[in-house]
């Protein structure tokens, strides 16, 4: 067996140190299970974990201190009570900046936060229709339309052509204007009506200054609530 191998079994029965560059936990049966952490904090290299042999430093108000070792910049950092943070790693020099580090963690986490939360709550929905399209199904999609607008997503409406409908475009374009007149008061055309194959397509916003609605299933339980 391989001393590598040989290793591995040993660290798993319980009987030798755990393996280096990964952090371990003790398992029930009294062997160690190599885990990865995906903390922030665990990315960031600051202070003495920084490994350049020189980097670009940056003071708390964004002051250029020039390219230095890393040891003066820590020192300058320990002068001010601060840390010294690498915030760029794949710049040339990297570029390191003195500031707090919970601070800098904190709005780091802030920033990634907001991030996700402004991915979910915009989305691009679709809504087809055809030149044909009967009244009852056009009103339920045009509804479709409203309700998404109304919870701050994007629509794009598409109504598809086919066959001898091609020769006859103004009736699409005609239904797709009635569209857009008809939802003026909820939403924005952000993309003219135009041809992408055999499709007309329009992209719609929802409207500046109209309050984001609740979705129907928030807006149940939060009456809920308040009963």
């Amino acid at each position: 067996m391989k001393p590598v191998v040989r290793r591995i079994f040993a660290v798993r029965a319980g009987l030798g140190p755990p393996l280096r560059g990964r952090k371990t936990k003790k398992s029930l049966e009294g062997g160690f299970i190599a885990e990865r952490s995906f903390r922030q904090s665990d990315r960031v290299r600051v202070n003495e974990r920084i490994r350049a042999r020189e980097i670009r430093v940056i003071d708390e108000d964004g002051g250029q201190l020039g390219v230095m070792q890393p040891f003066e910049a820590m020192k300058l950092a320990r002068e001010r009570g601060l840390d010294l943070v690498e915030i760029s790693p794949t710049a040339d020099p990297p570029v390191c900046k003195i500031t707090d580090y919970g601070k800098y963690l904190y709005q780091l986490n802030k920033k990634a936060h907001e991030q996700r939360k402004s991915s979910r709550a915009s989305q691009l929905k679709e809504v087809k229709f055809r030149p044909a399209t009967a009244e009852h199904d056009y009103q339920v999609r045009k509804n479709q339309i409203i309700r998404f607008l109304g919870e701050g997503h994007k629509v794009r409406a598409m109504i598809f052509h086919r066959g001898r409908e091609m020769a006859h475009q103004e009736v699409g374009r005609a239904k797709m204007n009635r569209l857009l007149m008809e939802i003026g008061d909820h939403g924005q055309i952000e993309t003219m009506p135009r041809m992408e194959g055999n499709v007309l397509v329009a992209l719609l916003a929802p409207k500046k200054g109209v309050p984001v609605a609740k979705p129907a299933g928030q807006t149940a339980s939060s009456a809920q609530q308040s009963q």
